[in-house]
């Protein structure tokens, strides 16, 4: 074999999940071993460099054949620099990743933000493959977002474009404070956190809703409560796709992309959710903005993350 490939890692904090990928994006093999984040910087690094070699080892290439090591991560970074300021996940600090990976693996490496990631990972080999222009959200515990323009991530001025969930749309009559210290960010409404916190907000009130006889509200219990009919669970769910809406509507007038890509936990509504967001997004898109742009759902789902951090070798 004499193919140039790429290797992407997504660093969690309980995990560390490795892949490899063809120069076409499309994903060889992966694999997954233990972050063991509580023993600091210098073992989370050990680790990568133990999973990469391993990876590389198991497709059976050769190491002269890997083309640099993409890395996806959680929390404020230098990223031309490839410093992890500070990631909560991981509980580190003022660490120079790049270069510590370099003197290891001696090859090009490159460090950016998880979300980024896991949207180049779409943009190059999923839901957004073939198209340059696309705008990605990760609908989990918070709203993840990545912005790609002409094939690559739209990182801004220090780092913080492509922070969907903290775009500030709710009303101040409706808005609560996010964990980011703001008010009225998306994440608050469309995350599975802001999904559940209404629907707890709610069975509160006493609001005649079927979740009153969930003992642990899940997003999913929302979700299903909705199609089956139930109006709070509905009302719930809306609120969630019309701030979607809207969101998308404000960033086609700004970005013009041809696709926005839906993914994370909330995603797996389907069209139920999907069909809702679509029509808010048509009602409040001037006309040239919206024409041809599709929403649409991701299609990689875990290994994006990994896709998207081998493609920071040919896509940053």
């Amino acid at each position: 074999m004499s193919e140039t490939i790429y290797v992407g890692a997504d660093i969690g904090g309980t995990a560390i999940k490795v892949g490899v990928c063809s120069a076409a994006g499309d994903l060889l093999q992966t694999y997954e071993g233990p972050t063991e984040a509580s023993h600091g910087a210098d073992r989370i690094v050990d680790n990568i460099v133990k999973y990469v070699r391993h990876i590389v080892e198991a497709t059976g290439h050769s190491w002269e054949q890997v083309g640099g090591v993409g890395i996806g991560i959680a929390g404020f970074l230098d990223i031309p620099n490839g410093i992890v300021k500070f990631s909560n996940n991981l509980n580190i600090r003022n660490v120079p990743l790049k270069q510590m990976l370099e003197d290891q693996l001696g090859v090009t490496v490159k460090v950016n933000n998880d979300a980024n990631v896991a949207a180049l990972g779409e943009a190059w080999a999923g839901a957004g493959r073939g198209v340059p222009n696309c705008v990605c959200y990760t609908l989990g515990t918070g709203v993840g977002g990545g912005v790609i323009i002409g094939g690559r991530i739209y990182e801004g001025y220090n780092g913080m474009a492509g922070e969907l969930g903290h775009m500030s749309i709710v009303p101040d009559l409706e808005a609560i404070q996010c964990t980011c210290g703001m008010t009225g960010c998306l994440e608050t409404v469309s995350s599975a956190t802001g999904i559940i916190r209404m629907a707890k907000d709610a069975v509160a009130r006493g609001d005649k809703t079927s979740l009153s006889l969930v003992p642990n509200l899940m997003a999913k219990e929302v979700i299903d409560a909705a199609k089956e009919g139930d109006e709070v669970a509905a009302r719930i769910v809306n609120r969630a796709a019309y701030y979607l809406g809207r969101s998308m509507a404000a960033t086609a007038v700004t970005l013009n992309p041809q696709r926005f890509i839906v993914g994370g936990g909330v995603a797996k509504a389907g069209d139920f959710l999907f069909d809702q967001i679509r029509e808010v997004f048509a009602k409040y898109t001037q006309p040239e903005a919206k024409e041809g742009v599709e929403i649409v759902a991701a299609t990689l789902g875990n290994n994006a993350g990994v896709v998207g951090a081998a493609g920071l070798i040919l896509r940053s």
